[in-house]
């Protein structure tokens, strides 16, 4: 029911700002319960770490995912701003992160969705978050980058 009221008030532009102020709170809540409590635990979330392409330091924040198979499936939506999120900038630069879910943490590869991919996850993440829609007009049209984050098997990095 919380799910489903959070779904539809995500449209909104007050509920962005709102929840872009909230942001430092679900990221410490986050740290501390190892991924295991994020966006209220309403919905599918997780914490990524990625390298900051400027200051080469880590760069958590809480995000929604959709499941693909075994990888984790992001999007840069700023919550429908004109400018992309420095996390997925930090991704571009730097492809490996480290991503804490279901109160386990291990290291991803991110790859950036293109073409047919990229249009067969848009339709994955629209049916777990419908406001994305409404944060693409938002953002003036521009493309909202989107991340598979692919779980680095132990031994392998």
């Amino acid at each position: 029911m919380m799910a489903t009221l959070t779904r539809r008030l995500g449209h909104h532009r007050w509920f962005g700002a709102a929840v872009r102020l909230l942001v430092p709170a679900d990221r410490l809540i986050g740290r501390l319960t190892s991924g295991r409590v994020v966006a209220l635990g309403l919905l599918p979330s997780l914490i990524i770490t990625t390298t900051g392409r400027r200051s080469g330091q880590p760069r958590s924040n809480p995000l929604l995912y959709v499941s693909d198979g075994d990888a984790y499936v992001v999007i840069g939506s700023n919550w429908g701003q004109p400018h992309q999120p420095a996390w997925s900038l930090n991704l571009l630069a730097q492809p490996a992160a480290e991503v804490a879910v279901g109160g386990r943490r291990f290291p991803v590869h991110a790859a950036l969705a293109t073409g047919a991919e990229r249009d067969r996850l848009w339709r994955l993440l629209v049916a777990e978050w419908p406001a994305y829609q409404t944060y693409v007009q938002r953002a003036g049209g521009r493309e909202i980058r989107i991340f598979r984050l692919t779980p680095i098997p132990p031994g392998s990095a």
